[in-house]
């Protein structure tokens, strides 16, 4: 009985090790938009396809949040959102997200500032390169790039 309880549990460890983390073990993302933001919508609908939970709270001015956070005007992008102790602002792409839960680097967050098309949520003709920024104590700097050039 013994060596069946741990061959159980060593397919249980492994299946989990191969599968990476499933979205009930994510922290869940934590969405501050406008009531009427269509593209702030498509975004938390690219971040649940890609395995996040999601929770938007609507708010009639997002601003106070941002600055109470770090987001500079620089920075700026029409939703904030928090998620496992970080500050995630604009069309950040999921892909970033999972990296940064991942990493767990010394940044407040990370920030797509404007409403870049091609980010997710901002899909259209003619995408343009964009980066996704990190931001904290130690300033900004490009965390990725995405655009149409990627291969």
């Amino acid at each position: 009985m013994h060596h069946l309880s741990l061959a159980v549990a060593l397919v249980v460890l492994v299946s989990t090790t191969l599968a990476g983390p499933v979205a009930a073990e994510l922290p869940e993302v934590h969405v501050y938009k406008s009531p009427t933001c269509g593209c702030c919508e498509k975004w938390i609908e690219h971040l649940r396809s890609n395995g996040l939970r999601v929770r938007a709270t609507d708010v009639p001015d997002v601003t106070p949040i941002k600055l109470e956070n770090g987001v500079s005007p620089a920075l700026s992008a029409c939703h904030t959102a928090f998620v496992g102790g970080y500050v995630v602002e604009g069309h950040v792409p999921a892909a970033d997200v999972h990296r940064l839960l991942a990493e767990r680097p010394d940044v407040a967050g990370l920030a797509v500032p404007g409403m870049p098309i091609g980010s997710p949520g901002m899909e259209g003709p003619n995408p343009e390169r964009y980066e996704v920024l990190s931001f904290g104590a130690h300033g900004v700097r490009v965390f990725s790039t995405h655009g149409p050039d990627d291969h």
